[in-house]
């Protein structure tokens, strides 16, 4: 998968240059380009198979983990635990270790809005347990909206 990937846009960018070299439009070529892709897509969402058990997921995480079964194995057990909406994160470990951490809670893709809100300076992460939440309607430009719900 990831290496027929990168050979191929390899070779699209290496043809693409000559191509361009050889006079052609760089934006007739990107359409080209775009239309394949499509069609390629299309095709391979035809040939796809959803992998239904824990034992398909972790044939799938062996074959991408080079052969390693007992990658596989964790990839499935993290897959079964955290579900098809969950988080994976892959982490180097500083032990010669394989281990898998389950951490329960929500993760937002956008970050903090401000360094102080840092609990872990090591790791550059704001972790928060038993947090409030607040959902406002609107966007909070000063303190005034927060006021009564603050007293």
């Amino acid at each position: 998968g990831t290496t027929t990937a990168t050979v191929l846009g390899q070779a699209i960018v290496q043809e693409g240059a000559k191509a361009v070299a050889a006079g052609m439009n760089p934006m007739d070529l990107k359409r080209g380009i775009d239309l394949a892709v499509n069609e390629v897509v299309a095709e391979l969402l035809k040939k796809a198979k959803k992998i239904n058990t824990s034992e398909e997921v972790a044939q799938v995480g062996t074959i991408s983990a080079n052969g390693e079964a007992e990658i596989g194995k964790m990839i499935a057990e993290a897959m079964q635990k955290v579900g098809n909406e969950g988080v994976i994160t892959v982490e180097e470990a500083k032990t010669a270790e394989t281990e898998l951490e389950v951490v329960e809670g929500m993760q937002f893709d956008r970050g903090y809005l401000s360094p102080y809100f840092v609990t872990n300076p090591e790791k550059m992460v704001a972790d928060l347990e038993d947090a409030y939440i607040l959902l406002h309607e609107k966007k909070l430009s000063n303190l005034q909206a927060l006021l009564p719900v603050l007293e």
